[in-house]
């Protein structure tokens, strides 16, 4: 948890793991054909060019983000002014302002996310088509059913879904390194996202369960008693 405050905690163990795969995995890369070649100028360049991006986008995502919770510390002052003197205030400008932010705000997250799918898909696939289809796919219907999970409050429900997708996303970008130099079947890739996160929604399950039944032994058998009873 310390560990976790300390500033750019997360670019600095990216690129020791980048330094480390470019002079071991990318030194030997695999090629079609099963051929051999030292790549790593190219996942080195290829690597620091992602944590540039990553910057850029995390510290435009930062500044938004402030820009908006001074809008609304803003606004909420010139409410109050403007009830204390009772002269009208422009409420057209500042929504204009918010939703413009907003919009900005919204559009880098997209942006990130859209990051995140490309990459992860060339640890499954370097299939353009199929890229282009699960993306498709996942622009469309996985963001949807994100949002209903969100609204019905099933990752508050089931509590280590979210630890095991941040799992899955770990594994993916192992094989996506040893890739490099290693093949790796496909199906073996899928598997191991669809494992994890199945194993996070049992675990969720055992611990929601393990919950009720801890609660029912605190209950007592008299107040189950008086609960059937409807008293």
């Amino acid at each position: 948890a310390k560990l976790g405050k300390v500033d750019m905690l997360s670019v600095c163990i990216s690129l020791i793991v980048l330094l480390i795969t470019s002079f071991t995995f990318a030194t030997h890369a695999h090629q079609h054909g099963g051929a051999h070649a030292d790549k790593a100028q190219t996942v080195l360049i290829a690597g620091i060019a992602g944590l540039i991006t990553y910057m850029i986008v995390g510290g435009l995502s930062g500044f938004f983000e402030d820009r908006l919770e001074e809008d609304e510390e803003r606004e909420h002052e010139e409410e109050e002014e403007a009830a204390r003197s009772g002269k009208p205030r422009s409420a057209v400008k500042l929504a204009g302002q918010a939703a413009f932010f907003m919009f900005l705000y919204l559009e880098v997250l997209d942006a990130s996310f859209s990051f995140d799918g490309v990459i992860g898909a060339f640890a499954i696939t370097n299939d353009i088509v199929l890229m282009a289809l699960g993306l498709g796919i996942g622009a469309m219907y996985v963001r949807s059913l994100t949002v209903y999970l969100v609204r019905q409050g099933t990752l508050d429900d089931y509590v280590y879904l979210e630890h095991g997708a941040h799992y899955a996303i770990g594994a993916l970008a192992v094989i996506l390194m040893v890739t490099i130099q290693y093949e790796i079947n496909e199906v073996i890739t899928g598997l191991v996202g669809v494992v994890l996160i199945a194993w996070s929604f049992w675990s969720s399950v055992r611990r929601n369960r393990a919950l009720e039944a801890a609660e029912g032994k605190a209950a007592g058998p008299g107040e189950k008693t008086e609960a059937r009873s409807g008293v």
